[in-house]
């Protein structure tokens, strides 16, 4: 019998929580490091290095793979001993790609559950990023049926979720956000006043991760270790 009545508004993360994501990311950088080959920084100091490229050009250019491939491609000019050849640069811009090409890999149990959800509840998909790969990744998985929106924003922060909230008169006390990622999907939607499900994720991209925040009062905070026992909540 689930927790919680009919009628809660469900807020679903979809990278690393629909389906597989950050995974394919950690093996393109696993082939980069690998190519990089550097004679002075360990395996581990690159991938800092990269860590810390990302973070600039998240900043300056958002997420998606433009925004990686873009990275991976300014790592290797700050590491690399000489001036990276064209050669060089499309190798590496090809580590990117492969990420592309990949099809996509829901994690189990997900389309069962959220048909069941959706006979009781209303779900709204909240995704950032590109828009562009963000909506190809939803139109490929065949899960927009279960939703009865799509949201794409630049970035998960209080103010994104009162406004999806708001634009889909949301009850912030009936209201829940559910994903992998405590920076962006737990913290800031339980700053917005919204309950959270943390589903814990293996592979979650070390850039999203942070310490979950206690809930306020008045507000809940759920760990999980699958998606299929929202079934068992709501």
């Amino acid at each position: 019998m689930p927790q919680f009545p009919p009628g809660q508004t469900l807020l679903i993360d979809a990278d690393d929580t629909l389906w597989e994501n950050n995974v394919y990311f950690e093996r393109a950088i696993a082939a980069f490091i690998s190519y990089l080959n550097h004679h002075e920084y360990s395996p581990a100091e690159v991938r800092q290095t990269l860590n810390a490229v990302e973070r600039e050009t998240i900043l300056a250019h958002g997420y998606g793979l433009p925004s990686f491939t873009r990275s991976l491609v300014t790592c290797f000019e700050r590491l690399s001993a000489e001036p990276i050849s064209e050669d060089k640069r499309q190798r590496v811009i090809g580590f990117a790609r492969s990420i592309a090409e990949q099809e996509i890999e829901l994690l189990p149990q997900v389309e069962e559950t959220l048909r069941d959800l959706a006979t009781r509840h209303r779900l709204i998909l909240m995704t950032k990023g590109d828009h562009a790969e963000q909506a190809d990744k939803v139109r490929r998985s065949g899960l927009a049926i279960y939703f009865s929106a799509v949201e794409i924003v630049a970035e998960k922060d209080p103010s994104s979720y009162r406004e999806v909230l708001a634009l889909h008169q949301g009850a912030p006390e009936v209201s829940w956000m559910i994903g992998n990622s405590p920076k962006s999907d737990i913290n800031p939607a339980l700053a917005a006043g919204l309950h959270a499900v943390f589903l814990f994720h293996k592979d979650t991209w070390i850039l999203e991760h942070a310490t979950l925040a206690a809930p306020p009062d008045g507000q809940q905070l759920i760990e999980l270790d699958a998606f299929a026992k929202l079934s068992t909540i709501f």
